[in-house]
């Protein structure tokens, strides 16, 4: 099987699905690949990085800590999602950390050759302000999450948020996914997670199958 070239890889992001076979070819021989292995930092909060990472394979996580510390979980990065463009549309540092989960392999674009894309192309730059608008939307509701609801209510929607539909109204959350990861994603104690996911068990809100994959059911009212 012969190795993918860039322009092959080009093509299959959808961030850049609209380009002309001229455009893609052009950008193609501007971006890199780079490989992070698991752990590994690919954008760091504070810091300044002119560049574009675009996820082919893999899956990195978004984190923000405080000067305790203390990490929050954002979001959950797959492939065809793409990182650091916020910093560099405004100029300013990350506002967060994005940490390869997974070994993950992206491509990198640099910031003028960004910049040139959005220029050349109006569907880019729609398809990046949509995916803006996106996280802006995501943000809205987990502020929402944390302001409003009760430590049962904000694990439900991390678990409903990290699943995807299975049938007759039930979600399933095929990665492993652990009580401290859900504890940084809804700002809770680890313990006080354990017992909240211990209760949905007992409920039958939730329910984990042999190969470790958890069924989380839609239509039970949970406490908020």
């Amino acid at each position: 099987m012969s190795m993918l070239t860039n322009l092959d890889l080009i093509r299959r992001v959808p961030l850049f699905a609209m380009l002309t076979p001229a455009q893609a070819e052009a950008l193609a021989n501007s971006v890199d690949k780079q490989r992070f292995k698991r752990g590994e930092v690919i954008v760091q909060q504070g810091k300044k990085c002119d560049a574009l990472y675009i996820i082919l394979a893999g899956r990195a996580r978004v984190l923000v800590t405080d000067h305790k510390a203390r990490e929050v979980i954002l979001a959950t990065l797959q492939p065809g999602d793409y990182i650091g463009e916020m910093s560099l549309i405004d100029h300013e540092p990350h506002s967060a950390t994005v940490e390869a989960e997974l070994q993950t392999d992206a491509l990198v674009l640099g910031g003028p050759d960004f910049n040139r894309c959005l220029m050349d192309n109006s569907s880019t730059m729609h398809a990046v302000m949509k995916g803006l608008v996106q996280r802006l939307r995501s943000a809205d509701r987990k502020i929402e999450s944390l302001a409003l609801l009760g430590v049962y209510g904000r694990v439900a929607n991390a678990l409903l948020e990290s699943g995807v539909p299975a049938h007759d109204n039930v979600k399933i959350i095929r990665e492993k996914i652990s009580r401290q990861d859900i504890a940084k994603m809804v700002g809770a104690s680890r313990e006080m997670v354990s017992r909240v996911m211990k209760d949905f068990e007992e409920q039958g809100f939730i329910e984990t199958q042999p190969d470790g994959a958890i069924w989380v059911k839609e239509r039970r009212k949970v406490p908020r």
